[in-house]
């Protein structure tokens, strides 16, 4: 199974892997929308921070949920 069967298969049969993505995508949009201002101030860039922070994490655990997919183990 290719990496995309796999994301669709999982986005719609694993709740936790759904509930990453939604969250990854979420967190992307506000970081994108921060981008657009001229100037962040420092709460504007500390939140930038925690953004790219809390994609990652999502990004991590949907890998391992991907992994133990491929694998055959549940995650």
């Amino acid at each position: 199974m290719d990496q995309e069967s796999l994301i669709e298969r999982l986005t719609a049969e694993n709740e936790e892997f759904r509930r990453l993505r939604d969250e990854h995508r979420r967190h992307d949009q506000e970081l994108e929308a921060l981008k657009g201002t001229a100037t962040l101030s420092a709460d504007q860039q500390w939140r930038a921070s925690e953004l790219k922070k809390l994609k990652l994490i999502a990004k991590d655990r949907m890998e391992t949920i991907i992994r133990h997919a491929r694998s055959g183990v549940t995650a």
